[in-house]
């Protein structure tokens, strides 16, 4: 009896022109016929019919129903032209630029309303460039936003905001934007009196951030943890670190960005390190340089918040000479100018409180001046 198949076995001429076709590669066996030629030949259907490997891209592309012209150049395209993200990199370099002396409240409002809609374009037909771009954009348009919620004293929504621009940054892989957000929890943390947590943030990113301007920045602000530490050796070693930085990098064309640390910026911060380290007589020298630096040709001020810090400085000094009456004056100019920065003024006039309360304690002058910082921190 004749075996049974499910297959239906060709007549001679079709098995011989099917065989011709496999020979010359016009066609392949199919799952019945490979493997029997390979068992004729003593192998297994794998090593005889390999099975071809599709090519990726080609498996890509036709499942977009897209040709490689066309696939690229859906890539290309764009709902968003070259003008509109240079308009937005400008109106960002200018928010950035107000920080030192706009109204908080309405640099607040425009910083977030601007954030909304370049946060919305990545919703659009981007090309991957402009992709990297509106991210960057974004981070530092966030970065700025939450300087000015923590200025205003609004700690929640500014951690919640630097957490943002660091996703950003990490996202648009962007050291610059994840250094300053690093500096920003450390400037946090300085202003609360968690020393300790300031330098972690600041050493987090150091090693990537050693040829950016944050890199100086952090550097700073690290030195100010271990001067209120006391550790001296430290301070002088983050300074130095922060000296070489700066050294290295070209200088800066905008002065007037937050995000630039230049010379004069980082003056500020070593006054600040002198002061807590009892180095009265440079100190003194480096606040009125800030000051001076700070202060226009016309007599306005280019950085009211440098500028009160320094004058808080100088209370420092005078009260250690037991200069009650210049202490006092000192630590009101102080609070004259309008741009404030909250946590960090409250801070150093804190510093500057003790230092009045420890040498005249009982003085009516000295209640006059806490009942001022009451009233400021009430505000």
């Amino acid at each position: 009896m004749r075996a049974k198949s499910s297959h239906n076995l060709p007549t001679d001429s079709t098995l011989l022109r099917n065989w011709r076709r496999w020979e010359s590669g016009e066609s392949r066996p199919d799952d019945f016929y490979a493997p029997i030629i390979s068992a004729t030949f003593d192998t297994v259907t794998a090593a005889f019919f390999p099975k071809a490997r599709p090519n990726r891209d080609d498996e890509l592309l036709s499942a977009t129903g897209m040709d490689t012209l066309e696939f690229i150049g859906r890539l290309r395209m764009s709902d968003v032209s070259p003008a509109t993200l240079d308009a937005i990199r400008i109106t960002a370099e200018r928010l950035c630029c107000e920080y030192s002396y706009a109204d908080p409240h309405e640099l607040h409002a425009e910083g977030t309303a601007w954030l909304r809609r370049i946060t919305s374009l990545l919703d659009g037909r981007l090309t991957l460039a402009q992709h990297r771009d509106i991210l960057v954009l974004a981070g530092w348009v966030a970065l700025l936003v939450g300087c000015v919620d923590y200025d205003l004293g609004r700690r929640t929504a500014a951690e919640a905001t630097r957490r943002a621009a660091l996703s950003l940054g990490q996202e648009a892989e962007n050291a610059e934007i994840i250094g300053w957000s690093a500096e920003m929890a450390a400037w946090f943390a300085l202003t609360q009196g968690n020393y300790r947590s300031a330098i972690d943030a600041t050493e987090q990113v150091t090693e990537s951030c050693g040829r950016l301007g944050a890199g100086v920045q952090l550097a700073a602000q690290r030195a100010k943890a271990w001067a209120r530490l006391g550790d001296q050796r430290r301070v002088d070693e983050a300074l130095t670190e922060g000296r070489a930085i700066l050294q290295r990098l070209d200088h800066p064309i905008n002065l007037d960005n937050h995000f630039v640390v230049d010379p004069q910026k980082f003056d500020f911060y070593a006054m600040d390190c002198c002061r807590v380290a009892g180095e009265d007589r440079l100190a003194e020298t480096y606040a009125n340089e800030v000051i001076r630096n700070a202060t226009r040709a016309d007599g306005s001020v280019r950085n009211p918040m440098r500028v009160s810090e320094a004058h808080l400085t100088l209370a420092v000094v005078a009260v250690r000479n037991r200069d009650l009456e210049l202490a006092l004056d000192e630590g009101l100019r102080a609070f004259a100018g309008k741009r404030r920065s909250l946590p960090s003024l409250m801070w150093i006039a804190g510093e500057t409180a003790r230092e009045i309360i420890a040498r005249y304690p009982g003085d009516p002058r000295t209640r006059a001046y806490l009942d001022q910082l009451r009233s400021l921190a009430g505000e």
